[in-house]
């Protein structure tokens, strides 16, 4: 029989793998994935809710800025909203309560993954980057978070775009008569089946791309700076949240007049995608930009902008969101 010293080392030689193993702490590479799906969750969570609180105000913003390029508007067939509120008026009566939900649950479809792809890659990039502190290195920490914001929003519009199309065809349909697309699919199908085929879904993204980079480096960028100088930072209650939301509004107006007239541009470019070209009213995005400056001046660049401003509750609502659900979750 073995002496009871030398069972005991046996025992303890086969149990210790076993516990090495059960508390191995994660790796980087699984902290990583588990920190980016987690970004990718909430901010996809927060990008929803929010746009469903404002779907009405974007829907109206959507209509006065496209109605210059909507054939219905053009041809005379349905007269020309002369401002926000009237649009808000004319669309309750002629299509019903519901209508300014119309194409909101692509819209949540396209933003879920815009917003989620945004915040994750924002910190997933932001992360590239050598740390600056915010005290000590003020210009090369802004430099960092607008950088991170601009190649996040840029990267995720790669991904989505066709979703942005939709829910800007689907918004812009006036009048009371038959909408033109049943819905995302009908919409996304009858493009891609047009003379533009395919690359008809993505009729305005370089335009989007150029857009994007100032506003989501704005928009980002801004914001993560800010909140650093924010003497309640660190309070999660209603002083906290409230200071945080008025910087996220400000941030979110100022992204919004930044990048507007590329918006504009864009959204034109949308509006003819699945006609033939003989019958687009502009050629390319120069062109737009010209058009539109030639035959309406500098004003039209900006239209729907006042609806947008109001709209931004909803952007500066994603940005407390995130932060407050995030802080939630490491609690």
């Amino acid at each position: 029989m073995l002496p009871p010293t030398q069972i005991f080392s046996a025992a303890s030689s086969l149990f210790t793998p076993v516990q090495k193993e059960s508390f191995r702490p994660a790796s980087k590479k699984e902290a990583s994935i588990t920190g980016f799906l987690q970004d990718f969750a909430v901010g996809g969570v927060s990008g929803a809710v929010a746009k469903t609180c404002t779907a009405p105000i974007e829907r109206v913003k959507l209509l006065i800025q496209t109605q210059d390029a909507n054939p219905k508007i053009i041809s005379g067939e349905v007269k020309r909203y002369s401002g926000i509120t009237d649009c808000f008026v004319r669309v309750y009566q002629e299509q019903g309560l519901g209508a300014f939900w119309r194409g909101n649950l692509t819209n949540v479809i396209r933003y879920f993954p815009t917003q989620a792809f945004n915040f994750a890659f924002k910190d997933s990039i932001k992360r590239l980057f050598p740390k600056a502190n915010p005290k000590t290195e003020f210009w090369t920490y802004f430099a960092i978070n607008m950088a991170s914001g601009g190649l996040a929003g840029a990267g995720s519009l790669c991904v989505v775009y066709p979703l942005d199309y939709a829910r800007t065809r689907l918004a812009s349909d006036v009048g009371s008569g038959k909408a033109q697309f049943n819905g995302l699919v009908d919409c996304l199908v009858k493009t891609a089946k047009g003379p533009g085929g395919f690359m008809g879904l993505y009729n305005g993204f370089g335009v989007s791309v150029i857009g994007i980079i100032p506003y989501r480096g704005v928009y980002f960028g801004l914001f993560d700076t800010a909140k650093e100088k924010n003497p309640f930072k660190n309070d999660h209650g209603v002083m906290g949240v409230f200071s945080k939301f008025a910087i996220a509004q400000c941030v979110a107006i100022t992204a919004g007049y930044a990048s507007y007239p590329f918006d504009t541009v864009r959204r034109r470019l949308q509006m003819q995608s699945e006609k033939p070209k003989d019958q687009w009213l502009y050629k390319g995005t120069m062109d737009c930009f010209t058009k539109i400056l030639a035959n309406e001046g500098l004003g039209a660049m900006f239209k729907g902008a006042g609806a947008n401003a109001i709209r931004t509750i909803g952007s500066a609502l994603v940005l407390v969101l995130y932060d407050e659900i995030k802080h939630a979750l490491a609690m």
